[in-house]
């Protein structure tokens, strides 16, 4: 009986020791890391008006595709504006990748060469940012005699050149706001309207009919996106291969814009257009001496 008890009295110890022996010696299963997420900064600055709906918007629709197919990165699409993206650029703080209308030239000497060919967007001899979608100009009018003498307003908006594509389309007109301009057409207080496809979007909206010549002189309606970071130049190139795929262009009509394979201008300004640059192609235009100098063949 005694030796019965000692066994049952021992057995617990014997059992803890034995757990411990094969905590201490039994290998363990390594645990896995959690992915680092990458985190891709990008900046949409509008310079100009766009058709319709948000291009941020549009961004953001692109990047959670991306990021379904790449694990660990996460884009932050932000929407600045010109002056705010200027300012940052000033302290020192830049995106991953930059979504822009001309202008902002600031930014040229941090753009990456990319993989791609467009003469707005080039410098130097390398593609330095490349357009996503894009706007044209038009002649309007109520009827459709556009050979009938009249008056033209045209609408500006943004840091846009409606003055360079009337001058390359021998329009001379006064310069508005571009909804000025707009509800100035419709009351008929001008003949012609030398407008955008924003005021495409704006007669569908109030289902008025009007016809259309579109100006292919000249186009800088171009949302142009460049990749700033050489750290994540891999993940951003993904990026903008998607935004730039089929799939992805034949959805522009939702943001009434146009993928630029379906534009025909003949000639463009730079993607970079500086200050300085602007003031000496508007000089020209006023001039009507050496503008093609300042343009770039398409």
């Amino acid at each position: 009986m005694k030796a019965q008890k000692i066994v049952k009295t021992g057995l617990p110890f014997l059992l803890a020791a034995a757990l411990i022996f094969a905590c201490a010696f039994y290998p363990k299963e390594e645990e896995t890391p959690s992915p680092v997420r990458q985190v891709v900064r990008v900046w949409n600055v509008d310079t100009f008006e766009g058709g319709k709906g948000s291009r941020t918007a549009f961004l953001k629709s692109v990047a959670r595709r991306v990021e379904k197919e790449t694990e660990g990165v996460y884009f932050l699409v932000l929407s600045l504006t010109a002056e705010g993206a200027r300012t940052a650029f000033a302290e020192g703080n830049f995106p991953d990748m930059l979504s822009f209308g001309i202008g902002l030239s600031e930014f040229a000497e941090i753009s990456l060469p990319l993989p791609y060919s467009f003469a707005g967007g080039e410098m130097g001899g390398k593609t330095l940012a490349y357009p996503w979608c894009a706007g044209r100009y038009y002649l309007f009018s109520l009827s459709d005699d556009f050979k009938e003498e009249g008056t033209t307003a045209i609408s500006c908006g943004g840091s846009n050149l409606p003055k360079v594509a009337a001058s390359l389309s021998g329009i001379e007109g006064e310069e508005l706001s571009s909804l000025t301009a707009y509800t100035a057409f419709l009351n008929g207080k001008y003949r012609y309207l030398l407008g955008t496809q924003r005021d495409i979007c704006r007669f569908e909206a109030r289902n008025v009919t009007v016809y259309q010549k579109p100006l292919d002189g000249y186009c800088d309606l171009y949302q142009y996106i460049s990749v700033l970071s050489a750290e994540k130049k891999g993940v951003c190139l993904a990026f903008l291969e998607e935004l730039l795929s089929p799939k992805t262009q034949e959805t522009l009509s939702s943001l009434g814009m146009f993928s630029l394979q379906k534009t025909a201008a003949e000639r463009t300004s730079g993607a970079f257009l500086s200050e300085e640059g602007r003031a000496a192609l508007l000089g020209a235009v006023q001039d009507g001496k050496n503008l093609e100098k300042f343009l770039k063949s398409i």
